[in-house]
């Protein structure tokens, strides 16, 4: 191979695998973050109503009723469970949108669930 196109391929070679390491680079600093949050839903109402986190984060989500049973959806997210009296759920979520998303309890056994509202506070990274 002539020396030109010889250190051409080599510095094109040298290029390719600068661009891979920055793209590398830039993957780890998006890694996403894993947020363990508690939710507790104690004389209708939730505590804390409302949860901010960043796009992208891994969020493990476990509700607890320290009383009653309640509902907690989240209607965005498609999530939607039922918390036993003294009981909880655990929900895994990927935060892919950026946004304020409610949530409530969609129980119906007792006016006061309607009272039951919060909200998910998703910002940008």
């Amino acid at each position: 191979m002539p020396g030109i196109a010889r250190r051409l391929v080599l510095t094109t070679l040298g290029a390719a695998a600068f661009l891979a390491a920055l793209g590398s680079a830039r993957a780890q600093d998006q890694t996403p973050e894993r947020r363990d949050i508690t939710i507790t839903a104690k004389d209708f109402r939730f505590s804390p109503n409302r949860i901010e986190v960043s796009r992208d984060d891994l969020l493990r989500l476990t509700v607890k009723s320290e009383d009653v049973a309640y509902g907690f959806t989240i209607d965005d997210y498609r999530v939607s469970k039922r918390v036993p009296a003294g009981g909880s759920v655990v929900l895994e979520l990927r935060l892919d949108r950026e946004g304020t998303f409610p949530f409530y309890s969609n129980m119906t056994s007792d006016a006061r669930h309607s009272q039951m509202k919060g909200e998910l506070v998703v910002r940008r990274r």
